[in-house]
């Protein structure tokens, strides 16, 4: 396989880890969702250079609610700020942002930015960067299922392909890989239905440190796995024939 066909089309991030780098510099939490933000710039733009052309992060998701009034009110300034000061780069470097999440009860501000930043790179290709931002993976499923009905499709028409089209996620293939930083070994309710095949590395850097480097030990570990999708490797099939 060339160096080409390693490289994962989408890749799918859970950039966890903020505020326990925060904790370790004795910072309030909120510092260290600032310097995740700075990391997320740099591995766009190291995704976009080895050739992955979808990156989808978990932003902010629709638990993320039930965390202090005071970190939720940050987290929802951060989102401004980062637009105001990052979306002119990221139009310069051929970013395409797309939110993906439920926007109706984000406050006007914060909705506007979003928007801002959808419709300043709508034109861009180089690389699509998606944006779980009050996400949840369950919610992605109900809210197909309601696009679905009063679209007017009929239980007995309900496929998987058809689902599909509905998904918050439609106009991207299904990740690749899937990251997940900090430590945690679980997936968080975030792409649940697109993750079914992905394959995951979970590494103990915390995500504000979650750098090149990282990245690409982790597109290594991606190169070495054999992607079976449920079917059996022509080397299995080669030894079952031989013995």
């Amino acid at each position: 396989m060339d160096s080409a066909k390693r490289v994962p089309r989408h890749i799918a991030i859970v950039m966890d880890g903020n505020g326990r780098w925060a904790k370790k510099r004795f910072m309030p939490r909120f510092v260290g969702h600032k310097f995740g933000v700075d990391a997320l710039v740099g591995v766009v733009k190291a995704c976009a250079d080895r050739g992955v052309e979808y990156l989808t992060v978990f932003a902010f998701s629709s638990e993320n609610w039930k965390r202090p009034a005071e970190e939720v009110s940050g987290l929802m300034s951060l989102a401004i700020s980062t637009v105001s000061k990052h979306l002119t780069k990221m139009v310069g470097e051929g970013v395409r942002i797309r939110i993906v999440g439920d926007k109706s009860n984000v406050a006007p501000a914060v909705r506007a930015a979003l928007d801002k930043a959808e419709e300043s790179t709508r034109h861009n290709t180089r690389i699509n960067l998606s944006v779980a931002f009050n996400y949840g993976g369950r919610w992605d499923v109900v809210q197909a299922c309601q696009k679905a009905i009063a679209a007017g499709v009929a239980p007995e028409a309900i496929d998987e392909a058809t689902l599909s089209r509905y998904m918050a996620m439609s106009f991207a293939p299904d990740p690749d890989l899937f990251i997940r930083t900090g430590g945690e070994v679980r997936v968080s309710n975030f792409l649940l239905w697109q993750a079914a095949y992905s394959e995951f590395v979970f590494s103990d850097c915390l995500w504000p440190d979650f750098g090149e480097a990282e990245l690409d030990a982790a597109l290594a570990d991606y190169a070495r796995r054999d992607r079976r999708f449920g079917l059996v490797s022509p080397a299995d099939v080669t030894a079952l024939i031989k013995a």
